[in-house]
């Protein structure tokens, strides 16, 4: 028994022993790092085909494909010197210090994308407004002049035009079908740093930040139902392209939602339905053709179903009628909810705006509303502002619209007391070339044009319509209770 212990306590102690060793061993052996062999990859995930087929998501094809397509824009505004008359009366140092000096020229800059190869450029309004001088950066770096064919500032989109052709450029696909969760790339110009790619997904659709903010005696009539995107978007980008997986044009980059100006997470795009259905008419007929409804909406919420006992939770609450109303002439009436038209389903105001604002007078629409729990099919026939269905003229921006000022004649005794023979009073400014690039102000008695007397509107508005696009226009004149000559200069 004794032998048997002994033996026992030898295995066990052998055996410790050589698991002990091993451990050592083991401790001691040099760590072997496994490295992967091969070149980095692109493929950051993976997506599924038309063909149910799980493919490699890769972004390197399409930025190379879109990039080439999209511009580079500066916009510059001649700035003349600005009136001597001060903004408040006279300005008795200015004898010792002479008039203030000339300012310069500003500029601005952002994005645009090339939608055929004619030279079609589209951009945002924003980007080429009040511009005198619209100069776009191709991609082989050739910088070219650009006419601005048309704008809509209630979509801020505008459509420019180059000279040149073969140009590569990006086809537009249908916004409808794209998806929140979808990947998608900004191509832009952000901070002038030239074709710059960044990725991110559809975030949202059918967003009104109520960034536009178009008023007329209508109400509102900005159309705001933006892609919202987490695609890194900055200053710069604006007018750039949003495009889908395929390189089609998806939306124009317009706006970005940030508390420091710079990216923060989300970003903004003119879908793509919009946009074409605006070049389109700029193309053709020189002005935007908008169906109009002649309704003020609201969207339907919580607290809307509420106040007003409605049986439906989403849609487009009918509150009043402007005077001329296609829908009013359809049978719409007040307290009416829109839930659909034609086969679209319509969940907010902005919603309604988008649809209606992607058709042009004399369309027709089948509206859905609910009437007091009652779904009801209304055919409505668009008409345009007017209340026909007559297509809309391009504005002629003559030289008192682009000026935004109003003139009227001036009583002989006035004259007399002031102690002139001619001249015509500004009875109106507006928002216009004048009011931005000079201190004119209301009153202001315009003696001559270029040296040239003026006795009359008639004279006055003859010699200004002789003037062409960018020539310099001098007005002298005074002020009643000046008593000295002014001078304002700027460009037609």
């Amino acid at each position: 028994m004794k032998r048997f212990a002994s033996l026992f306590l030898a295995a066990v102690l052998g055996s410790a022993s050589t698991v002990a060793i091993v451990q050592w061993l083991d401790n001691n052996k040099p760590v072997k790092l496994e490295y992967m062999s091969g070149v980095p990859t692109s493929q950051v995930a993976y997506r599924v085909d038309e063909n149910g087929q799980a493919v490699p998501l890769d972004f390197t094809q399409i930025a190379e494909a879109v990039t080439p397509a999209v511009v580079f824009i500066q916009s510059t505004q001649d700035a003349p010197r600005r009136s001597e008359a001060p903004a408040e009366g006279y300005d008795p140092f200015r004898e010792f210090f002479g008039p203030r000096a000339p300012q310069g020229p500003s500029q601005s800059s952002g994005s645009g994308v090339i939608i055929n190869e004619k030279g079609y450029i589209v951009t945002n309004n924003h980007v080429v407004q009040d511009a005198d001088v619209v100069e776009v950066t191709l991609s082989d770096n050739r910088t070219l002049k650009a006419e601005v064919v048309g704008t809509d500032p209630d979509t801020d989109i505008a459509l420019i035009k180059i000279e040149a052709t073969g140009l590569p450029h990006l086809s537009f696909v249908d916004s409808d079908k794209s998806k929140v969760g979808e990947w998608v790339l900004a191509v832009g110009n952000p901070y002038n740093l030239n074709s710059t790619v960044t990725a991110g997904i559809i975030s949202a659709k059918g967003r009104n930040i109520n960034i536009l903010q178009r008023n007329s005696q209508e109400g509102n009539t900005a159309i705001e139902s933006f892609i919202q995107t987490d695609a890194a978007i900055n200053p710069g980008n604006s007018g750039g392209a949003l495009v889908n997986l395929n390189g089609g044009l998806l939306g124009i980059n317009t706006a970005i939602a940030s508390p420091t100006g710079s990216y923060s997470g989300y970003g903004f795009a003119v879908p793509a339905n919009i946009v074409s259905k605006i070049t389109e008419d700029l193309i053709q007929f020189g002005a935007v053709q908008r169906g109009w409804l002649g309704v003020s909406i609201a969207s339907v919420n919580s607290v809307l179903v509420k106040e007003k006992d409605l049986t439906v939770n989403e849609g487009a609450y009918v509150s009043a009628f402007a005077e001329k109303s296609s829908a009013k002439d359809a049978g719409l009436k007040e307290g009416d909810v829109v839930t659909k038209i034609d086969e679209t389903p319509i969940r907010s105001s902005a919603a309604l705006i988008e649809y209606i604002g992607r058709h042009r007078p004399g369309d027709k629409v089948n509206m859905v509303v609910n009437r007091h729990g009652k779904e009801i099919t209304l055919p409505v026939t668009l008409k345009n502002r007017d209340g026909n269905t007559v297509a809309v003229k391009p504005e002629e921006r003559d030289g008192f619209t682009a000026l935004g000022l109003e003139v009227e004649n001036i009583d002989g005794n006035v004259l007399k007391k002031l102690d002139i023979e001619n001249g015509v009073r500004v009875k109106e400014l507006s928002n216009g070339k004048l009011a931005k690039h000079t201190d004119i102000r209301e009153g202001f008695i315009i003696t001559k044009v270029n040296e040239v007397q003026v006795k009359s509107v008639k004279e006055f508005n003859e010699l200004l319509k002789k003037k062409k696009p960018g020539e310099m226009v001098i007005l002298s004149g005074i002020y009643e209770d000046l008593p000295r000559e002014f001078n304002y200069a700027f460009r037609m």
